[in-house]
């Protein structure tokens, strides 16, 4: 048994120890403008709005399916949405998981491609005995990364006063959240609950600089920047129910709840002024407030969902998740809650399927195959002239596939989800946003930390 744990962790750490926590890749433009600032980086702008692009830090298996986690349980495999889904966990089971993927962005006639990596998940999944289960884990929860770049002249809306001046806008970071969790059941209900820590740093920056040559070199040009480093303790609550049907057949309900939540948060925004006259460029004033302390609050949060299957053979769920963004708010940066939805929805549908679990010469009716779609409207609203109401609703859908591949005599399991989607709409001037996820994880069962037995 030792070798094989060894083996194991070489594979993990291989798997790891390659990848850097986000990775960038070039960027392809269909535009014949070089110039374009968008080229050459991984660059998401709705990520500007808010604590950025939520991401989904479930694991591989989960993400083939659609993301139905509410109802989802499996004695091998760690389901961190619904922490009560710890206590059905059979075997000590650590979990890996990275994510590439390629975005592009369309507006206005042109478009960009970009790609990038990172980490997805880690979670250690443990057995504490029949009835109950903890587990360890650490997930991004939100990421930024955007650079942009719009223009103003005299017949702008706001107009200039300086003639045409370029306005550049770019900021980059984003959450992470480490925790720790834990589950008991009686009978058929499980109850659990995720403790951890939110933490991270997001950056914007706003420059204007005049452009047009009767001007530039009498004026003056500015540069607002705004550093958030929040970090507090955050916990999310969950409940499962599981139903024998009869012997082959099983009925489960779960759902979870996240309360709204303060997490502190210590704004430092500066501003830098300069004035060109034409040969130099000298900084006129320095402006800035440092370590402004106040809160981030989270907002309430909460998932329903339902999932039938046949023992070992397949499952099949749907899932809700709604969150209340009226209530978010940043009190030293007032900024953080501009274009910000009222609620935001999602409804998720998967399922999956093993031909044989029990065989053994065909290989492939071992494997498990999933599918799932949803559908959603984003917790962002960005300002748009051209619509009315002027904040335009974003709503996002997609497709998932994916499969689990064994390892010969052994619980492990090699895994693949593929997510193709959409966000957003080229209407009232906004842009459109197709991605392509793909997710490869790794899960290892073992016995550990389980007391041997003496005669």
């Amino acid at each position: 048994m030792f070798p094989s744990r060894v083996k194991y962790l070489l594979i993990v750490l291989l798997f790891t120890g390659g990848l850097r926590l986000s990775a960038q890749t070039t960027t392809a433009s269909s535009t014949t403008n070089s110039s374009n600032p968008l080229n050459g980086h991984e660059n998401d702008p709705y990520s500007k709005f808010g604590i950025g692009e939520l991401t989904n830090g479930s694991n591989t298996v989960l993400r083939g399916m659609g993301n139905v986690t509410s109802s989802f349980e499996n004695p091998y495999e760690v389901n961190s949405d619904n922490p009560a889904s710890y206590s059905f966990l059979q075997r000590t089971t650590f979990e890996a998981g990275a994510m590439a993927s390629t975005r592009t962005v369309a507006s206005q006639g042109q478009s960009y491609t970009t790609g990038t990596a990172t980490l997805a998940y880690l979670n250690l999944g443990i057995p504490i005995n029949k009835n109950a289960g903890m587990c360890i884990g650490f997930r991004p929860y939100t990421h930024i990364y955007y650079n942009l770049q719009d223009t103003l002249g005299p017949g702008s809306n706001p107009p200039s006063p300086l003639g045409q001046v370029a306005r550049t806008y770019n900021g980059d970071g984003g959450l992470n959240y480490a925790y720790i969790g834990a589950a008991a059941k009686y009978k058929g209900l499980s109850v659990g609950f995720n403790l951890g820590y939110m933490f991270g740093t997001l950056r914007s920056t706003t420059a204007t600089v005049p452009i047009d040559t009767a001007t530039s070199n009498i004026a003056y040009s500015a540069q607002f920047t705004n550093y958030n480093r929040i970090g507090g303790l955050y916990w999310k609550g969950g409940l499962m129910y599981e139903h024998k049907i009869d012997s082959d057949y099983t009925f489960r309900i779960g759902g979870t709840i996240s309360i709204q939540q303060n997490i502190t948060e210590r704004l430092s925004a500066y501003q830098i002024s300069s004035y060109n006259f034409g040969d130099t460029l000298v900084n006129d004033t320095v402006t800035g407030t440092a370590n402004q302390k106040g809160n981030l609050t989270l907002p309430l949060s909460y998932s329903l969902g339902v999932m039938i299957g046949k023992n070992d053979k397949w499952d099949l769920a749907v899932d809700y998740t709604g969150t209340q963004w009226s209530t978010f708010k940043s009190t030293p940066d007032v900024g953080l809650s501009s274009s910000i939805a009222a609620q935001s929805n999602k409804i998720s549908l998967g399922g999956e399927f093993t031909p044989n679990s029990n065989s053994i010469r065909k290989y492939f009716s071992k494997v498990t195959y999933r599918l799932g779609a949803y559908y959603g409207t984003d917790y962002i609203t960005p300002l748009s002239a051209a619509a009315t109401p002027n904040n335009t609703t974003i709503s996002y859908y997609g497709l998932t596939a994916g499969a689990s591949l064994p390892f010969r005599r052994s619980l492990s399991k090699l895994h693949f989800a593929l997510d193709v989607g959409r966000l957003g709409t080229t209407a009232n001037n906004l842009v459109q946003e197709t991605y392509v996820r793909f997710t490869l994880g790794l899960s290892f069962n073992d016995k550990w930390f389980i007391p041997r037995k003496y005669d």
